[in-house]
């Protein structure tokens, strides 16, 4: 899918030929924006073209659309300052956590201000018998993790990346532990956050359930930028386990070893984390992470439990693992080991780079009924192989979610043009399951059209929300729906 197109922005400040201050994109002057900012901030307002060439851009193949400023607040009163004098001036807003979103969810389609969270990385207050902590934004979920290391606690939410949880919150992330712990959409309780005219919110308390009012915090988890910047999070926190173990299973087909997954999710086997790796990923481990895994369909699994709990469910696993055509299957409680093996899952974009020198990883996800997985996964393994591109298939398949790493060489149009049939069939597959166009990466700006054929006339709902909340669209303009007036 080609990226939604904004109009041309006039560079701070030029081009206003009527001198009204309005440029013709609907936004206001830049310039006086720019110069009210510096009034409030001084030198924190960054404009070089290099650091606003590394904050228009995220780890997706999507090009860069530079912000004209970056601004790094320390605080919630200095994220609402940058959001009140932006709405005076009808300036873009776009926040930022560390730029590791993958459908171009932080591009400054419209330019405007970055706001980067990296500075609010305080982790305010940790409410151990609630199980539940009140971080800012900037925290990143290693960071959180180290904190509350000895408290017998743990933040489970793993997309891979070290994200931030106002980034990870903001895309409505999940990873490789959601088929147990959910994603953030049930693991945010409560968010503050400044909204399009500059007023500061809480959407709940701390209560674990409520029924006042309509759900704001399940509103905003997932908005992408398009509705607030976030200033705090209240998550929850879960039990640390007593022990964990990893295991590796070697199947004949991808067939078998989904229909182990499947098998596995309706026996109510408690598994933490079941990964699927086709055998070209499997391939790309072995040459970046140095692992010796056998090149073929493989499942990589941990179960989290007591210890003679976690020795059941590898033992039940490993039995429907063997019915499916499963063949070597290795389990470790050793944590070197362990950790080595999900070192590699988390790697796979950095590994799958290897095997195309000129390809540029294109990352893109669907999902579906975990009963249709098995169908989806073999038809686009199908439509790879005519395809005739490289593509290592992953998935965090207890949720019925996969990932496809396409590998595309941008200055070949032919394999551009086979990428985009390859991934549109892709996603019309899922859609026609029953299934959503992207489990994790969020729309952005690489899925607006997809999201218009999953919901149809709701579409038009959202957009009303969008429109009553941020009337002016200066919150991450161009993301989710495609610009209009």
């Amino acid at each position: 899918m080609q990226a939604v197109k904004l109009k041309p922005r006039a560079e701070h400040g030029d081009g206003d030929s009527d001198g009204d201050g309005d440029h013709g994109d609907g936004y206001g002057d830049r310039a006086a924006a720019l110069t009210a900012l510096r009034d409030a901030f001084g030198a924190r307002v960054l404009t070089s073209d290099a650091i606003r060439e590394q904050y228009g851009k995220d780890e997706s193949h999507h090009p860069s659309s530079p912000p004209d400023a970056v601004l790094r607040p320390r605080d919630k009163f200095e994220v609402q300052r940058i959001v009140q004098l932006c709405a005076q001036h009808r300036m873009p807003v776009v926040a930022f956590g560390v730029g590791t979103s993958l459908e171009g969810n932080v591009a400054a389609l419209a330019g405007g201000i970055c706001i980067d969270s990296s500075e609010m990385k305080q982790i305010i207050q940790v409410n151990a018998e609630d199980f539940d902590v009140v971080v800012q934004p900037g925290v990143t979920r290693r960071q959180l993790n180290q904190h509350l290391k000895g408290s017998g606690l743990f933040f489970p939410i793993d997309p891979g990346a070290d994200a931030t949880l106002g980034g990870m919150a903001s895309t409505r992330a999940s990873g490789t532990n959601a088929v147990r712990y959910g994603t953030m959409r049930e693991n945010v309780l409560n968010i503050e956050a400044v909204l399009a005219d500059g007023s500061l919110i809480r959407t709940a308390k701390r209560a674990r359930k409520s029924a006042a009012g309509y759900d704001l915090t399940g509103l905003l988890v997932g908005s992408e930028g398009t509705l607030a910047v976030f200033t705090e999070l209240t998550v929850r926190l879960h039990p640390a386990p007593e022990s964990m173990a990893s295991a590796v299973c070697v199947f004949e087909t991808i067939k078998g070893a989904v229909d182990t997954v499947i098998q596995l999710i309706q026996c109510g086997i408690p598994v933490a984390r079941v990964e699927l790796c086709d055998a070209l990923t499997i391939k790309s481990f072995n040459m970046y992470s140095g692992t010796d895994f056998i090149e073929s369909p493989t499942l990589l699994l941990e179960f989290h439990g007591s210890d003679a709990g976690v020795r059941e469910q590898a033992e039940a696993t490993q039995e429907l693992a063997h019915d499916n055509g499963g063949g070597e299957f290795k389990w470790t409680q050793n944590t070197e080991e362990r950790n080595k093996m999900w070192r590699a899952r988390h790697d796979a974009a950095y590994s799958g780079k290897r095997l195309h020198p000129k390809g540029r990883i294109w990352a893109t996800d669907v999902c579906v009924p975990i009963s249709r997985l098995a169908d989806c996964i073999e038809a686009t393994r199908r439509d790879i192989e005519e395809s005739k591109l490289l593509a290592p298939l992953v998935g965090h398949v207890g949720d019925g979610n996969f990932h496809l790493l396409l590998l595309v060489d941008h200055d070949d149009p032919q394999e551009v043009a086979r990428a985009e049939a390859l991934h549109r069939r892709m996603v019309m597959r899922a859609l026609d399951m029953d299934g959503t166009c992207t489990g994790e990466h969020g729309i952005g700006q690489g899925k607006i059209d997809f999201l218009k054929l999953e919901h149809g006339a709701a579409v038009s709902t959202m957009r009303a929300v969008k429109q009553a909340l941020d009337p002016h669209n200066i919150m991450n303009p161009g993301k989710i729906f495609d610009q209009k007036s």
